[in-house]
């Protein structure tokens, strides 16, 4: 494993974690389960979702973890592993929510989505699994709503990635799910039983050999239920794939709002809004489809943010072990270019098979930097000749300010196998801290240990909208500050079945003034503020 350790030079790193490990006083005892510790079949590899947000209203942001199952269970005909309501104490850790908060164990749990769906002011939570996804709606902030029932989603597949927006821009939020494939122990083959072979091993089986599924389109009706309009929108069941990651974002500056999807194994989806109700898919044409070298990767997580300053959003994917992670960069006609190479992105991903993650600003210095949670699917990657492990050590790529990366640990350098994360300003001070999965086991909080001194400011901006979704999904905040713009979308997508706030976090260096603040509301009204201060959370409403 010397290769791993190779690829983190210790020169680059700064003195200590850039976040520190508290879930063991953040969540104790909290644990989820993926399946068993052999991973025979590919249920068992994808691991559980997450939801950071306020959920009860009182400032602090709270926490959902979707728990899995074992196919033990399922072959009793017994529910998965319930999903479970933390709320936040406002200091990073989190205490278990009360009687009207929990919930019954669905068939196994996966993923999340975050929005208003009854348009009442208060955020749900949609639940995907394999099995039918789950609608809850927030009793105002007192707990917890089934109405999986009556919501019109459909039996289900096996939905991993989901993303809340609205489509079609009628004021009630809309719901993306993204598919993996059609599973069924009782016809897919157990690790070793058909050959399935991975360097040499007995691995489990899949995707490859298996039947993909299509993405699903939900219109919602602005009362909690939807109707699927996946073939009258342009996405059609002929195009199926293997989906695991799921982001909004305006990939074509129209002031609507696109799909990107990863895709496991087939080329990745670009669904472009075409303003009438309907999408069509880019994703070559639009250059983010394959690598650099016009292959297919097994594409995971998804991280989406501005990160030149030129007002259009790049994409970071994560990728099977073997495979560099893609940077995907917006150029001024709209296409992408793979830029992992010479941003430093490339070469040090190539051992590891990544999975949650995002472009943010992590050390508040003004531009955006990248974390990738690492861990491999297959156990067996830990035997002689795959040139990986299973447990990989999860990085942080600090931006230099120079358009380049440097890789370094992400807290204590111990390699686990992670799955999704999520980031929120847990602590209230400003930066961001990082919720992750592991594949099973404890639940890690991560602290982030940014330095809060004369060089490294804050803004993190709200907004609410008049008419519509009032978390106004969808809108552009633009910042000038030192004469750098910064852009980001307010979104709920967190890439790889996990949720965020729907806000918009700027580290802005040395500012202590926001010079210029702009909010472009999904109505089209646009809020200007001008001097904004520094290190505090705005709050800012669109006029009625």
């Amino acid at each position: 494993m010397r290769l791993l350790l190779s690829l983190i030079p210790a020169a680059t790193a700064l003195e200590g974690p850039a976040f520190v490990e508290i879930g063991g006083r953040a969540l104790p005892g909290v644990e989820v389960t993926c399946g068993s510790p052999r991973k025979d079949y590919i249920l068992e590899v994808n691991g559980g979702g997450l939801a950071l947000a306020d959920f009860d209203g009182d400032g602090r942001c709270d926490l959902v973890v979707v728990d899995g199952s074992t196919l033990e269970r399922v072959a009793k005909g017994e529910p998965g592993f319930p999903p479970r309501t933390f709320l936040g104490n406002g200091d990073g850790t989190f205490r278990p929510a009360g009687e009207a908060w929990q919930l019954a164990g669905g068939r196994w749990g996966t993923g999340t989505a975050l929005g208003d769906f009854d348009g009442d002011g208060w955020l749900d939570l949609a639940i995907t699994q394999w099995g039918p996804t789950r609608v809850l709606l927030n009793r105002a902030g007192k707990g917890w709503r089934e109405v999986t029932a009556t919501a019109g989603l459909g039996a289900g597949s096996w939905g991993t990635s989901a993303a809340v927006l609205d489509f079609d821009r009628d004021g009630k939020l809309d719901l993306f799910v993204a598919n993996y494939l059609q599973f069924d122990p009782e016809r897919v083959a157990a690790r070793g039983s058909s050959g399935c072979r991975w360097k040499g091993h007995d691995v489990m089986c899949g995707p490859e050999g298996l039947v993909p599924l299509a993405a699903q389109l939900f219109r919602g009706a602005g009362d909690g239920s939807f109707a699927d309009v996946s073939a009258s929108a342009g996405l059609p069941a002929a195009k199926p794939a293997f989906g695991l990651g799921v982001m909004t974002l305006d990939a074509d500056l129209d002031d609507d709002t696109d799909l990107f999807v990863a895709n496991d194994s087939t080329a990745n989806h670009l669904w472009l809004n075409q303003g009438d109700g309907t999408f069509l898919e880019r994703g070559y044409d639009g250059g983010v489809s394959h690598d650099a070298n016009g292959k297919e990767q097994a594409s995971m997580g998804i991280g989406c943010a501005d990160w030149n300053g030129d007002g259009a959003e790049d994409l970071f994917v994560t990728n099977f072990s073997g495979e560099n992670n893609a940077f995907y960069v917006s150029t001024k006609k709209r296409v992408f270019r793979e830029r992992s190479a010479p941003t430093g992105l490339a070469g040090p991903s190539i051992p590891m098979l990544g999975w949650g993650t995002a472009l943010a600003d992590l050390d508040l210095d003004g531009d955006l930097d990248v974390f990738v949670l690492n861990g491999h699917v297959y156990p067996e990657a830990d035997q002689p000749g795959t040139d990986t492990s299973y447990a990989q050590p999860d990085q942080l790529y600090r931006n230099d300010g120079a358009q380049r990366f440097v890789v370094e640990a992400l807290s204590d350098g111990r390699r686990r196998v992670s799955r999704a994360g999520a980031l929120a300003d847990l602590d209230l001070d400003g930066d961001l801290d990082l919720v992750a999965l592991p594949i099973e086991g404890a639940v890690r909080v991560l602290q982030n240990q940014a330095p809060h001194d004369a060089s490294h400011h804050w803004l993190t901006v709200v907004p609410r909208a008049a008419r519509g979704d009032r978390f106004a999904l969808g809108a552009r905040v633009t910042l000038l500050s030192g004469g750098k713009q910064q852009v980001r979308t307010i979104r709920t997508a967190g890439g790889y079945q996990a949720s965020v706030p729907p806000e918009a976090h700027f580290g802005l260096g040395a500012a202590q003034e926001i010079e210029r603040l702009e909010v472009r509301f999904p109505s089209g009204a646009t809020r200007v503020i001008e001097k904004v201060r520094a290190d505090q959370r705005l709050v800012v409403q669109e006029a009625p």
